[in-house]
């Protein structure tokens, strides 16, 4: 990594930098190494609350990337980045895993309210264009099928989940207000369930929870019927459409997923047969608030962004089974 002077200018000139919130992350480390391989200089910010230096290994002895741990609510760390000429921010720094923001709820907050103020002033004082990472979640447990942007959603204020629904809702509001009030240049992307390599294996979303029990021998837990459907998006498919939201002209919001929909019974019945386990299935309580159907429509992204997923989900879990194989031994 070099030395931080020579990381502020080039020949004498401050060189422009991205700044990725949350870099260290499952697809913030995807958008790292995109970004990276398109020839930007990237700032990688992640207080490793859920992401791990393992994902960003590859790139800390880059001349082009800089790794800083801290915490997007904290106001200190926005006095390390000032001297930065920060030309692009996305903003990909909360907790994303339900168990963990039941769990951290306030933490999920923050980094959705407090923190996106925080990304938001330093755009706003960069000259710098802005993307919050909102998500699917914002439609809570949707009345409409499948959703499209103009969708308010079905969420419960107060309920378990509402740290983390909320406090998208309440970041997208945050962002569009900086972009009326201040014309700060935002994008808006609502993520759908996305999945790949990078995932934690503690990480208990539908995917990396089942492969792990799956490689384990041990039950995969279905919470209640499985009769609840996610879409599922390979990260790679999701990073594309997300650095092509910040290229467009457009704020959004727009949805990004694979509109493929799966049971997550059949989604744990594949998963058995991808790994040849030997596990059973076993039905738990379903989750309160718990989306019964989640599919995007992406007909907006689509056309503006002329964007669609390429990856199939027989290839993608093909690909993220050989990761967990490989990480399996680190668990």
């Amino acid at each position: 990594m070099l030395q931080l002077e020579k990381v502020d200018r080039i020949d004498g000139v401050m060189s422009k930098i991205n700044l990725v919130a949350g870099g260290a992350g499952f697809i913030g480390s995807h958008l790292c190494k995109e970004l990276l391989e398109k020839g930007n200089r990237v700032i990688c910010l992640d207080d490793l609350s859920t992401g791990n230096k393992r994902n960003i290994k590859p790139f800390l002895g880059s001349d082009k990337f800089i790794f800083k741990q801290g915490d997007v609510t904290d106001l200190n760390i926005f006095q390390y980045l000032d001297r930065f000429a920060i030309k692009e921010i996305y903003h990909l720094a909360s907790p994303a895993e339900v168990t963990y923001f039941v769990k951290h709820p306030v933490d999920a907050a923050e980094a959705n309210s407090i923190g996106t103020k925080n990304l938001l002033k330093l755009a706003l004082e960069k000259n710098a264009k802005f993307l919050f990472a909102s998500s699917s979640e914002v439609y809570g447990n949707p009345k409409e099928h499948p959703q499209k942007e103009t969708y308010w959603g079905n969420v419960n204020p107060v309920g378990v989940r509402s740290s983390y629904d909320e406090g998208k809702r309440f970041g997208e509001a945050l962002t569009m207000g900086y972009h009326r009030q201040y014309n700060v240049n935002v994008k808006i992307v609502r993520i759908f369930n996305t999945y790949g390599t990078n995932s934690s294996p503690k990480d208990t979303r539908v995917i990396p929870q089942f492969l792990m029990q799956a490689l384990l021998g041990k039950p995969l837990t279905v919470h209640g019927d499985g009769t609840q459907t996610r879409s599922l998006c390979f990260a790679s498919d999701l990073v594309e459409g997300i650095i092509l939201a910040m290229e467009s002209q457009e704020t959004g919001p727009f949805n990004l997923g694979n509109p493929e929909e799966y049971r997550v019974i059949d989604i744990a019945n594949k998963i058995i047969f991808a790994t040849k386990s030997t596990s059973s299935i076993t039905f738990v309580k379903r989750l309160k608030d718990d989306p019964a159907r989640r599919k995007p429509d992406i007909s907006f992204a689509v056309k503006v962004l002329k964007w669609s997923p390429k990856v199939s989900f027989s290839q993608g879990l093909e690909k993220t089974i050989k990761y967990f194989r490989r990480i399996i031994r680190e668990y």
